[in-house]
């Protein structure tokens, strides 16, 4: 592996005896230093290995029948987690699209990680309308809040956003619906989901972390990156008030007051394991403390 690639090499293969000339492609991330991690390969094989049939994997004849308004709330989940996979199946793939393929490794593990999220989109998909046949409601400020995440054009800034604060934040929230799951495939979807969104967190830090070994400058900038984001969604209230109330009833299991009351604690619980998630990943890129939490508290408040 060289550090820089040589833009005529294009699409041959790493290693080869490449003649002079030919077309230059526009692969914009062709810098060893801005596209790799020294995990990629091991996390390319892990993730090779550990794809799963979403017709297969999940027993989508189960048999239960939930009470009526828990079966909303589980469509009402599912709707929102399908709109933050769609975010984050999206940005994957345009970022595979841009580094050189002389970094083989990281294109296939981007290639991986798009297929995890269709994948995620597939199963939340069919347990929202398993039992309704309809969606829930998605709120303007949630995909806001996304679409700030495709409109970052840096490939490491990107990856911060969505890999280390966005999925890592994300990581907590199948973990809570493994716990209140009311029906076994909602908690099966759910388990398999965290499995693959665990080895996206993975990439990102190892990414970062190796970006910021060599370039003094990168912090500042996932700081800025942050607070641009950050002041792009000032006027934005955060996590759908929809989905905030379905995530109580489903910690709670019933309308009972003492039950809503254990859920609404459940979920309030969910923000400093979030923001404890994100400080401690941003500890291993070089923060410190005190401007890790600083940072942590203006992440978006709808959780991606």
């Amino acid at each position: 592996m060289v550090a820089r690639p040589e833009a005529h090499w294009g699409l041959a293969a790493r290693g080869a005896l490449a003649e002079a000339g030919g077309p230059e492609l526009p692969f914009d991330v062709a810098d060893r230093d801005v596209a790799w991690a020294d995990l990629a390969p091991r996390l390319y094989a892990h993730a090779a290995t550990a794809q799963w049939d979403p017709r297969t994997a999940v027993d989508w004849d189960a048999e239960f029948e939930l009470p009526g308004e828990l079966e909303d709330d589980v469509v009402q989940v599912m709707t929102y987690l399908v709109e933050n996979e769609q975010a984050a199946l999206v940005l994957p793939g345009r970022m595979l699209a841009r580094v050189h393929p002389h970094f083989r490794e990281v294109l296939q593990l981007l290639a991986v990680q798009a297929a995890d999220e269709a994948r995620h989109v597939e199963v939340f998909t069919r347990r929202a309308v398993l039992k309704r046949g309809a969606m829930g409601t998605t709120s303007a400020e949630g995909r806001a809040s996304l679409a700030t995440l495709l409109a970052e054009p840096d490939f490491s800034l990107a990856a911060f956003l969505l890999s280390v604060l966005g999925e890592g934040s994300f990581l907590t929230l199948p973990a809570f619906l493994d716990r209140h799951a009311p029906d076994p495939v909602t908690r099966r979807v759910t388990r398999l989901a965290r499995q693959d969104e665990a080895r996206h967190v993975a990439f990102g830090v190892a990414h970062l972390e190796h970006r910021a070994a060599v370039d003094p400058a990168l912090r500042p900038r996932l700081r800025a990156a942050v607070e641009r984001r950050h002041d792009a969604l000032t006027a934005t209230a955060g996590l759908n008030r929809d989905v905030f109330d379905s995530l109580v009833l489903l910690a709670a299991g019933s309308w009972a007051p003492d039950a809503i009351a254990r859920g609404h604690r459940a979920v309030k619980r969910l923000e400093p394991e979030m923001d404890e998630g994100r400080r401690r990943r941003m500890a291993r890129l070089g923060f410190p403390d005190d401007e890790a939490a600083e940072l942590s508290a203006l992440h978006t408040r709808n959780a991606m």
